[in-house]
């Protein structure tokens, strides 16, 4: 299942849109801003119910 969610993008405060598959499993992928174009690590962990929660990450936090 896809979602989508309006996430803060860590560099620059902007609102940016990501779709998110949890349907997949946990994931880490690099995904660039839309705004910044700096690149954000994007990590979703699913839980036991297949609900995804997602977590940005910077260059220095990766």
């Amino acid at each position: 299942m896809l979602d989508t969610q309006e996430i803060e993008c860590p560099y620059c405060g902007e609102l940016i849109s990501l779709v998110l598959d949890a349907s997949a499993g946990p994931q880490r992928y690099i995904e660039d801003c839309q705004v910044c174009c700096r690149p954000i690590t994007v990590v979703l962990d699913v839980d036991e119910n297949g609900d995804g929660r997602v977590h940005l990450q910077t260059e220095d936090d990766a």
